[in-house]
């Protein structure tokens, strides 16, 4: 991994501040607002309609993930608009979209040991099907 050694704070220093911003974009709702906001400068209100959700419940997350600096608020005039804090966040955001949306590819290690064994890829699924006793 590369890591610039002459960081003012230790890797073993960020990696708790890293795992509590994965914890907060780990909730769906607050992920989506994230989303929601990545592309430009969007208002509660818009936010919370576009999701389906009330402005308080909007405000909320978004008061969290402010403190977390994962996005940041523009005063216009008396309207207040909410945006990804930095290129880090939405780039960030972007590969992960990008990666889950790539199709499965299994390391060419995996699938030769498959091949000899005879075994099969196992297939997963993110959602639930009729048959999920979920």
């Amino acid at each position: 991994m590369p890591f610039n050694v002459a960081d003012p704070i230790p890797i073993e220093e960020r990696v708790p501040m890293l795992a509590d911003l994965f914890r907060l974009l780990g909730e769906t709702t607050r992920l989506r607002i994230v989303l929601a906001c990545a592309g430009q400068p969007v208002a509660v209100g818009a936010i919370a309609e576009s999701l389906g959700l009330s402005a308080s419940l909007v405000s909320h997350h978004l008061r969290l993930l402010r403190a977390a600096r994962i996005v940041r608020a523009e005063r216009h005039g008396k309207h207040v608009f909410y945006l990804a804090a930095d290129a880090h966040i939405s780039d960030m955001l972007s590969d992960m979209l990008e990666h889950v949306a790539e199709p499965y590819a299994e390391s060419p290690r995996r699938g030769a040991a498959r091949a000899a064994t005879g075994t099969t890829t196992p297939s997963t699924t993110l959602t639930a099907t009729a048959d999920d006793p979920a």
